[in-house]
């Protein structure tokens, strides 16, 4: 999905996403969800940045993500956590964790309910008794302006990229148009990738994780204006 930006996507988004705030708050409410909770797997963990500042904070934190170049970085980056490469709607590991997040609406890449269906699964069966399920979704139908276009640009040493977004809307998928100009030393290019990301209602998202026998709680607000779902499993 990244395969255009994947080696550039920390110094993209360190300008966007203000990830030690995440994490001091993320590591807040699994303290406060489940006290004893130390294991956490981060699905669709990107470049491990969660991963890392989670376990800053004390916790033993895995990843999991489709694309290999991001399970190669975040390898690097946090090698005391184990990084897998596997889709979100279908895995097993060896492992159980009192915690699994979905963050940065990595859960819409699943395009459809069956799916999201699917995931919710994996994710009960890789939980412990009485573990949570921290979603962050990404917007409903509805809610996106297909006019919008953001222009963001980096620069650190001689690497300069700048990333052109804009969206279109085919009923209920959302399909993220990236144009790139990246500056690497003396070589410059172009580059395009397109992200096709679902859009579903907060009751579809709410039936989804409930069928899976998940209580759960809405923020609506959460990290970045998306809301946040938080689930417990019953014990």
């Amino acid at each position: 999905m990244f395969t255009a930006s994947a080696e550039y996507y920390d110094r993209l988004y360190s300008t966007l996403k203000d990830y030690a705030s995440d994490a001091t708050q993320i590591a807040e409410l699994l303290r406060r969800a489940t006290p004893p909770c130390r294991r956490v797997l981060d699905v669709g963990c990107g470049t491990g940045e969660h991963a890392r500042l989670l376990a800053g904070e004390g916790f033993e934190v895995d990843g999991l993500d489709l694309d290999p170049a991001f399970v190669r970085i975040a390898s690097r980056k946090h090698p005391a956590g184990r990084f897998f490469e596997a889709d979100m709607s279908d895995f097993r590991l060896p492992h159980r964790y009192e915690a699994v997040l979905c963050l940065f609406s990595s859960i819409a890449y699943l395009q459809t309910l069956d799916r999201v269906r699917s995931a919710v699964r994996c994710f009960r069966e890789h939980l412990t008794p009485g573990g949570i399920m921290i979603v962050e979704p990404w917007f409903a139908p509805g809610a996106m302006d297909p006019d919008r276009v953001v222009r963001n640009t980096v620069e650190a040493g001689d690497v300069h990229v700048t990333r052109v977004s804009r969206v279109e809307i085919e009923g209920r998928l959302s399909r993220l148009c990236f144009d790139y100009d990246i500056t690497d030393g003396a070589a410059s290019r172009q580059a395009k990738e397109v992200h096709v990301l679902g859009l579903f209602t907060h009751e579809e998202l709410l039936a989804a994780f409930r069928e899976d026998g998940f209580d759960v709680e809405y923020d609506p607000v959460g990290f970045t204006d998306r809301g946040l779902y938080i689930a417990t499993a019953a014990a």
